[in-house]
């Protein structure tokens, strides 16, 4: 199989603010005119994604003047502040339990949880940071329902506009077991493979592999985040080299990634 000698990536700058009901591929389309030189979209580039901009698009915001929290939420919340001394808001907590369908783990503050997507992150994902351009906290950004739909109807409004068969993967922070610090993943994909399986295939030495099986879309989560810092407002970066992973279908999306609970050898 042909290999990826080549890997590069490229945070568009230009985006603005989004806001609900935005045209998304439309702010796209317009970053890339705007850069020096201009940019376009070809075949086989894979565009990556803040989940945050596919959240405000989509309207995924919780306003906390609004949230009730129940009675275990404030158990966790007052909790959290007996554990590490700062106050936590149990309203904030309530979306949290909102985005979840199972509470793994409250410890030293921290909430791990399973999300309705299947994925197991601290605090469901919900997240404060960037939420509005302000920096009040009063805003939440929660995960996009279904990110394999959203990447699905974003790659064919971009396809729509200019013709390029290409991947749009969207990503999010995420901890790592036994690891610190954080790394970008997929939520969701569309146009691309998100797994390389060489189970029962052979390595360069001729010996039969068997648990190799590459999480293509996470690394290029991981490569997309390095070309953008937290605070530079570039939610989308272009990634050239992977076309031998873009497909013409839309494909299984970033759920495949997701391992099943009867896989889960720590549950």
């Amino acid at each position: 199989m042909t290999s990826t000698r080549t890997l590069s990536a490229r945070a568009l700058a230009g985006i603005p603010e989004v806001q609900p009901g935005d045209d998304l591929a439309g702010l796209i389309l317009a970053a890339l005119r705007s850069d020096r030189p201009a940019l376009t979209l070809t075949d086989g580039q894979l565009v990556v994604i803040a989940h945050k901009i596919i959240s405000k698009a989509e309207g995924a915001l919780v306003t906390l003047a609004g949230v009730e929290p129940s009675e275990r939420a404030l158990e966790l919340a007052a909790g959290a502040e007996a554990a590490t001394g700062a106050p936590r808001d149990p309203r904030a907590i309530q979306v949290v339990l909102d985005q979840s369908t199972e509470l793994l783990r409250a410890e030293r503050g921290i909430l791990i949880c399973r999300t309705h997507h299947g994925f197991v992150c601290a605090n469901a994902g919900v997240d404060a940071s960037n939420a509005s351009p302000s920096g009040a906290t009063d805003t939440l950004v929660v995960l996009p329902q279904d990110p394999d739909a959203s990447a699905r109807a974003l790659r064919a409004r971009l396809r729509e506009l200019t013709g390029a068969r290409l991947a749009v993967l969207v990503a999010d922070s995420f901890g790592r077991a036994w690891r610190h610090g954080q790394c970008d993943l997929a939520l969701g994909c569309a146009g691309m493979a998100p797994l390389d399986d060489w189970r029962g295939r052979t390595d360069a030495a001729g010996l039969e592999l068997h648990a190799t099986w590459l999480a293509v879309a996470d690394a290029a989560a991981a490569a997309a985040d390095l070309v953008r810092t937290k605070d530079s407002r570039e939610p989308v970066v272009l990634i050239e080299g992977l076309e031998r992973f873009v497909t013409d279908e839309d494909g299984a999306g970033a759920s495949a990634l997701v391992r099943p609970l009867e896989e889960d050898m720590f549950r």
